[in-house]
Formats: C-alpha cells, sequence, structure tokens
C-alpha cells in the first residue's frame, strides 16, 4: 500500500457524550514510525480506540487501512482488524494454552483453515521476534519481556499494514522495554508497516528519536522529533 495509511479531517473523538479530542486532523504515511504522546486522559487510548473500530468516530471522516470509519458496521470491524496489528500494555495473551495455540486461535479466528499453512506463518512470526525456541511454553513461564514478544508477533501474524501499540513497555523494566522498542522499528520496517506508538517514556524517545502525534487539551498536533525536546 502507498500513500497514507491513516486519514482523520475534523474529527471529533468521543466517550459516551463527552468529547475527548476535537478537530483532529492526522495524516500518516504507511511506514511511518511514530510516537503518540500526552498525559494521561489526554486521549491517546481513546484515538487508538477509534483507530482499531472499537469507537465509532463521532463527527469528521477518517480513513484507516482503506476503511472509512464514519460508515464502519459492526460488521466491517473484523475485516479492518486483520490489517492491523494491536499489541497492549498487559499483553492479553490468553493463559489457558501455550504460545503456539495462543497464535493458532488468532489465524482460525481471522479466516485461516489449513494447518500447514497456519503452523508456517506461527514459526515465521515466533523467528522473527526471537521467540520459536518458546513455542511451547504456557504465558506463565514466560518473562514480561517474553510475553510483550509473543504479542507483538500476534500482531504480525497477517502481515498488517499497521501496528497499533498501547504503552507496550509500560509494564517492563527499562532494559526490557529498549529491546522492545528496538524489536517493534526492525519488525516495522522489515514489513513496512507503519507504527504508532503511544507511550510516556520520554527517556525511550531520546534515545530513539522520531515524530510525534501529541494529545494535549483536547486537541491533537503533530511534532518532528527535534520540536520534541525544545
Amino acid at each position: 500500500m502507498t500513500g497514507n495509511i491513516i486519514e482523520l479531517s475534523q474529527a471529533r473523538i468521543a466517550q459516551k457524550n463527552f468529547t475527548v479530542l476535537s478537530d483532529v486532523n492526522l495524516s500518516i504515511p504507511c511506514g511511518k514510525f511514530c510516537y503518540l504522546i500526552g498525559k494521561t486522559g489526554s486521549g491517546k487510548s481513546s484515538l487508538l480506540k477509534v483507530l482499531y473500530g472499537q469507537l465509532p468516530l463521532k463527527d469528521g471522516t477518517g480513513n484507516v487501512a482503506g476503511f472509512a470509519l464514519q460508515s464502519l458496521k459492526q460488521a466491517d470491524i473484523p475485516a479492518l482488524r486483520r490489517k492491523l496489528g494491536i499489541v497492549f500494555q498487559d499483553f492479553q495473551l490468553l493463559t489457558d494454552r501455550s504460545v503456539d495455540k495462543n497464535l493458532k486461535f488468532v489465524l482460525q479466528a481471522t479466516g485461516w483453515k489449513e494447518n500447514s499453512k497456519i503452523s508456517t506463518r506461527i514459526d515465521e512470526v515466533l523467528d522473527s521476534v526471537n521467540m520459536l525456541p518458546k513455542k511451547a511454553k504456557m504465558p506463565h513461564e514466560l518473562s514480561g519481556g517474553e510475553q510483550q514478544r509473543i504479542a507483538i508477533a500476534r500482531a504480525l501474524l497477517n502481515k498488517p499494514e499497521l501496528i497499533l501499540a498501547d504503552e507496550p513497555t509500560g509494564n517492563l523494566d527499562p532494559e526490557t522495554s529498549n529491546e522492545i522498542m528496538e524489536l517493534l522499528q526492525k519488525v516495522a520496517a522489515e514489513n513496512n508497516a507503519a507504527v504508532i506508538m503511544a507511550t510516556h517514556d520520554y527517556h525511550m524517545i531520546h534515545n530513539h528519536p522520531a515524530d510525534a502525534i501529541r494529545c494535549l487539551n483536547g486537541q491533537v498536533s503533530m511534532l518532528s522529533s527535534s520540536e520534541l525536546f525544545e
């Protein structure tokens, strides 16, 4: 895909009847890595939820991976999410099954039928995050960093055009956070996927400079990496 993976114009983002962000104008090119910053409660998670279809777009227009958000129907959401990879702070792995079966569940839920292709794809994504030897492990047998690597592998299963990462290093120590950050950048480049990564960690932003979307006082603005620390 070429052009912009995300386009929002005069968008209003709301939780129930409360407007969280208004007059949002945002364009993110395919393959771009950027941060999503702002204080707790500033609207970062609400913005991400609109992008992956959990919250409806209240006003304005939006397009994500070819899907018009203003007319998105409930039946369209699975197809939209097949074009996205979503990584959460708390991993959200299924605790009652192995890494392999966690990933198999996602592929089957998104329409994969052939066991040989499922197995091959699982091995590919686990290898890309250096977790192939942990394939048979249960989530509780893994460290936090290893669980997040599995969550990133899960996000890559359907070769997404866009990865949305909501505080993916929030529960990790600084060294592991740095490893996850480098991994996200690597897999995004290898897959030509755009990444929006919500974070509070300015130390990590300083070490891995990139442009940022800032949520502040109900507004959204785009900052270059140099503007972030002015």
